[in-house]
């Protein structure tokens, strides 16, 4: 992202330049009004890739790529994760969280994995 501004009025993140999103956007969404206790994700994009910005709270995200894990704390506007294709998250939000999330692609219910097992069988695969 590029960030301007200053700590007497204020910051403005933007992905004008954004030499750092390693592909061209096509679509944004923002989620909000997650309910405490409610985990969000749980899937994996066949081809989509994604950039994801706690714009405010924080979400704790799990991720699995089928070689490693790992778990990231996003909790700056100015700053966002990458997630490449095939990479499994789930999203734990902090009450109050808006996330928004930056796409390689329009939304496509057939570029979803929603079941777990069928994602370690996808990975596992591809890994040979």
């Amino acid at each position: 992202f590029t960030e301007t501004g200053n700590q007497e009025i204020g910051f403005i993140a933007s992905t004008q330049l954004a030499q750092n999103i390693p592909f061209a956007i096509k679509r944004v969404f923002w989620t909000f009004g997650t309910p405490a206790g409610v985990m969000r994700g749980q899937h994996a994009n066949k081809a989509t890739e994604e950039v994801l910005v706690a714009a405010a709270g924080s979400i704790t995200v799990e991720t699995d790529n089928g070689k490693s894990k790992q778990t990231f704390v996003l909790d700056n506007p100015g700053v966002g994760l990458y997630l490449p294709a095939m990479c499994w998250t789930d999203l734990h939000f902090a009450p109050g969280t808006i996330a928004v999330c930056i796409t390689s692609t329009d939304f496509d219910e057939s570029d979803y994995i929603r079941d777990y097992p069928t994602f370690q069988r996808l990975v596992a695969h591809l890994a040979m």
